[in-house]
């Protein structure tokens, strides 16, 4: 039976919330070339890719963090996974801004937390790890103890590593980079020759540039 990592990446991979185009390279609002885009907002159009994430995502927080109070999702890819799973586990629900509101309360953090509360907080993607961990930072502002996080799928790029690290957060993935890769090249998506251009670009992506 395959691993759930490889099972879910063969489903990003075909409704196309991952693709894949080595020779022909995406630029990222970074400015980073890149031979990969993740769209995991795309999951929310597929009943069954929805229901299998929350699921999973459900049994990955009851296994792994111990009694959570709440559960953020992080603005705005995982606003609308985060608000599934807490239903589905009967926890409140919060969500986390990328910058406070420019009127009224001018709130970061939207919905009700209590200090003292633990939280699971839900990502869509994890890449450098610096927008997932200010929502950290917001949560710990607000009194409240972060437990962990949950994300949909990561790349695994060294500095969020080492981020998550430093921050002292424990982070769980339903999928990551190397899965991908087997179920990509398992399903014919990419050839043989692609795997080393796409394991080069990780190493060092904000300096990578496709070969012609």
């Amino acid at each position: 039976m395959k691993p759930l990592e490889r099972i879910l990446a063969e489903k990003l991979l075909k409704i196309s919330a991952i693709k894949l185009q080595p020779e022909l390279p995406f630029t990222w609002a970074s400015g980073w070339n890149s031979p990969i885009y993740t769209d995991n907002r795309k999951t929310l159009s597929y009943p069954e890719v929805r229901s299998f994430i929350k699921v999973e995502m459900c049994r990955l927080i009851m296994e792994n963090f111990d009694a959570p109070d709440a559960i953020a999702g992080v603005a705005t890819g995982a606003i609308a996974m985060g608000a599934l799973v807490a239903d589905t586990l009967g926890l409140p629900y919060v969500y986390v801004r990328s910058t406070p509101k420019d009127h009224g309360l001018e709130n970061l953090i939207e919905g009700n937390l209590k200090p003292g509360q633990k939280v699971v907080v839900i990502e869509d993607l994890i890449s450098t790890g610096g927008s997932s961990l200010k929502a950290v930072e917001a949560i710990r502002a607000a009194g409240c103890e972060v437990v962990g996080m949950a994300a949909i799928f990561t790349y695994g790029f060294p500095i969020a590593i080492k981020r998550f690290k430093d921050a002292n957060i424990e982070l769980l993935t339903l999928s990551n980079y190397n899965a991908m890769l087997e179920a990509a090249l398992e399903t014919q998506y990419i050839r043989e020759e692609d795997i080393d251009t796409l394991k080069e670009w990780r190493k060092d992506p904000a300096n990578w540039t496709a070969r012609r």
